[in-house]
């Protein structure tokens, strides 16, 4: 059994009140377009006209050759975590998505990484944690490369 795990509420917390991201810098404000600014918290799209945060963020505990750092959005205002049951809202809206498996020192997983209709995806998921080495999967945008959630077995 997998579950999506969204970001945690004590690192989104500490940005929702000005706190750095990783970049040192404080996450910027801007308005969302509806549909295209889905909060990687919630797992929610932020509604059109709602604040939100844009920010620099590297979903890895320490810096290495790995650890990706890129764009995401956040509600600006509290919001409550999605719970890792059902396939959230922001990852019903696009086709495919890229996921990868890292191991438990961070580092990918060669030969796990696949561009994957959406529907599949968590099927190809159970099949990547077949391998032992794979301690989570990262859901990442297949166009953008942008980060979107994890996935960790159950």
């Amino acid at each position: 059994m997998t579950k999506i795990t969204a970001l945690p509420t004590q690192d989104v917390r500490a940005l929702q009140a000005g706190g750095a991201d990783a970049y040192g810098r404080t996450p910027e404000r801007a308005i969302s377009d509806g549909g295209g600014n889905p909060c990687r918290h919630c797992l929610k799209y932020i509604p059109e006209g709602e604040e939100m945060l844009v920010l620099a963020y590297r979903p890895f505990p320490e810096t290495q050759p790995y650890a990706e750092t890129g764009p995401l959005f956040l509600c600006a205002d509290h919001c409550t975590r999605h719970d890792g049951e059902a396939l959230p809202e922001m990852l019903t809206g696009s086709p495919d998505f890229l996921i990868k498996g890292y191991s438990s020192d961070d580092r990918i997983v060669y030969g796990t990484g696949i561009v994957i209709p959406q529907a599949e995806m968590m099927g190809q998921a159970e099949a990547i944690f077949e391998d032992d080495r794979v301690k989570y999967i990262h859901i990442r945008s297949s166009r953008n490369n942008c980060y979107q959630a994890r996935i960790d077995r159950e």
